[in-house]
């Protein structure tokens, strides 16, 4: 058996981990960078070892630099969560050359399943139908204003080297074409070093439900369960469900079968999930996740399993213990993925920052995975996954009833959560009656608004807040209102260096619900200010250049996710005080507009 693992991964999955090792006994070792020095997942391991300062890419997405802690600390076993290295193919045959376990299925299996465009080659070879696509990557616009000509609108580009809604740009029209790939690229580039791309049709009616699968070194491999994951926003995740409601045992039986014959297709080991795309009684093959999966929780407690567990046992040389495919779920269990981001308006705007506590209900049927407590900071380097709740229930009902009430109970005080954005989905009609697709979150969901989102309270009643105008940018189609403070602090107050985060003023075309409805564009004085913290990738303009209303102005990066911020109106660009590569606060100037005349 392993007796000492090194988890190549921060956050919740990392204090997942550690939390299994040490019911099996396992002695941990945590790596992280020099800004996670403090982390929780640094706490609750036995040991730990620095990386290093800088970005992700200097330390966490460092293999070399891992694999000598290892070597230094004695660990037998590399877990690597999921998200960074976990489904990086040179990273697992590297951990294999120095005779380490990698707790994970083997680098031909990654790479094939991987690249996008290589497990659809496998999925017409194992027989599982797809959702009509580019037979490779595309190299250019014109291909995607071709294949919208064949097939139709809309489309999605994809990255092929990832996940997780990076890479990732929904077209509608063939006028979107030229800026969605070129977004996709860049993106994808960012995330996972591979700017490659390909290309679907996009189901605009479909759910999206995933097959858990896991096989030994003996030859074993099984389905173990469904999960519902449509209840996404920007193609993320937001709620997850198991066993996936509404399926006939027909079509679970078939997707799950096609899920094992992928598998054994690449001769897979460990854990796998296998997503899908279902409309009807169709389903059709997105993509096969070749780690452990954020939303797994939801599969352990309707089939009592550990998969961790059973991911280090199989790792180890041990046979499966779970004895054949498709076990029948116990109940169902339902889990809401809380993030740092302020959901007011359906925006889902970053909100890093310092969590001042936490206070986590504990009732009979419920699970919370966190991966900060009290004191913690959620950094914007990294993802913005505070932890998530789990509620089981003996039908989907009573699991809908204990997650609600988890959720209401649950206080975490410093930063915005997602945690209104959850309840209103819980609480919806739809969402009780199974009436939803991937689509559905973000054209039918009333969200909360900026007073009832949470997060600690607004810069208005900030001490020294010194708040005197907001004005609006559009970000990703929305407008954003942006609070600003003056250079010279009010009498007997101390001026704040960081204004509070951007508050929605219109959600755009298709949404259901503005926080300030019927405001216009016009009332922006021009001034354009970042809507959040985070990085800028790409600046548009220079100063003197003249623009149309919605020109992207710039690109800005935050906690993994692109935003384009757009002109609110026709005008000349001012003195632009940003460039690539700098990182500005929520509020700061980056340029401004003075309006065409006439």
């Amino acid at each position: 058996m392993i007796t000492k693992i090194l988890i190549a991964n921060r956050g919740e999955i990392a204090v997942r981990i550690m939390s299994t090792c040490r019911d099996l006994g396992i002695a941990t070792v945590a790596v992280h960078s020099e800004a996670d020095a403090a982390s929780y997942h640094v706490r609750s391991a036995d040991e730990s070892v620095n990386l290093g300062s800088g970005p992700a890419s200097e330390n966490y997405l460092k293999p070399s630099a891992i694999l000598e802690v290892a070597r230094a600390t004695g660990a037998e076993a590399i877990h690597p969560g999921y998200g960074f290295l976990s489904e990086n193919a040179g990273f697992s045959a590297a951990v294999e050359a120095a005779g380490l376990i990698f707790i994970g299925p083997p680098a031909a299996a990654i790479s094939t399943m991987g690249g996008k465009v290589a497990a659809r080659e496998v999925a017409v070879a194992a027989g599982v139908p797809l959702v009509p696509g580019s037979a490779g990557a595309i190299t250019s616009p014109g291909e995607v204003r071709s294949f919208g000509d064949e097939h139709g609108y809309p489309l999605l580009v994809k990255a092929s080297a990832g996940g997780g809604g990076r890479g990732m740009r929904l077209i509608e029209d063939a006028a979107a074409v030229e800026e969605a790939v070129a977004a996709a690229v860049r993106e994808a580039t960012a995330a996972f070093g591979n700017g490659e791309v390909y290309l679907e049709r996009y189901l605009t009616r479909a759910r999206h439900v995933e097959v858990q699968v896991f096989a030994d070194r003996h030859g074993k491999v099984v389905w173990i369960g469904d999960r519902d994951c449509s209840v996404q926003r920007r193609h993320q995740k937001l709620v997850e469900e198991s066993p996936a409601p509404g399926l006939s045992d027909k079509l679970r039986r078939a997707m799950g079968e096609a899920a094992v014959r992928l598998a054994r297709r690449v001769d897979y080991v460990g854990a796998g999930t296998v997503e899908f795309l279902v409309e009807g009684d169709g389903f059709y093959f997105l993509e096969m996740n070749t780690r452990i999966q954020v939303e797994h929780p939801v599969t352990e407690m309707v089939q009592g399993l550990d998969l961790i567990a059973e991911q280090i046992r199989v790792a180890a040389g041990e046979p499966l213990s779970i004895p054949a495919s498709g076990p029948p779920p116990r109940g169902v269990a339902i889990e809401a993925r809380i993030n740092a981001e302020d959901v007011a308006g359906g925006l889902f705007i970053p909100s890093p920052g310092v969590i001042r506590s936490i206070s986590v209900p504990s009732h009979p049927g419920l699970r919370f995975d966190a991966g900060y407590q009290g004191g913690d900071e959620v950094l914007p380097l990294y993802d913005s996954l505070i932890g998530k709740m789990i509620a089981w229930g003996p039908d989907r009902d009573a699991a809908i009833r204990r997650l609600t009430a988890g959720l209401e109970e649950l206080v975490i005080d410093g930063v915005s959560t997602t945690v209104p954005a959850a309840l209103a989905v819980l609480r919806h009609p739809d969402f009780q009656a199974q009436r939803f697709t991937t689509l559905w979150l973000e054209s039918s969901v009333t969200f909360p608004e900026a007073e009832d989102s949470g997060g600690g309270g607004t810069a208005d009643e900030a001490e020294g807040g010194g708040l005197l105008a907001r004005n609006e940018v559009e970000v990703a189609g929305r407008f954003y209102t942006i609070p600003y403070f003056d250079d010279s602090p009010a009498p007997g107050r101390t001026r704040s260096a960081v204004p509070d985060t951007a508050a929605p003023a219109d959600e755009g075309p298709g949404r259901t619900r503005t926080a300030n409805r019927g405001r216009s564009k016009k009332e922006s004085d021009g001034t354009i200010r970042a809507p959040m913290q985070g990085t800028i990738v790409k600046v548009n303009v220079a100063e003197g250049d003249i623009i149309e209303a919605g020109k992207v102005l710039f690109v800005l990066e935050a906690m993994k996710m692109e935003n384009p911020i757009k002109a609110p109106f026709a005008g000349t660009v001012g003195p632009v005080s940003i460039v690539v590569g700098e990182t500005p606060a929520a509020g700061a100037l980056l340029t401004s507009l003075t309006a065409a005349q006439g």
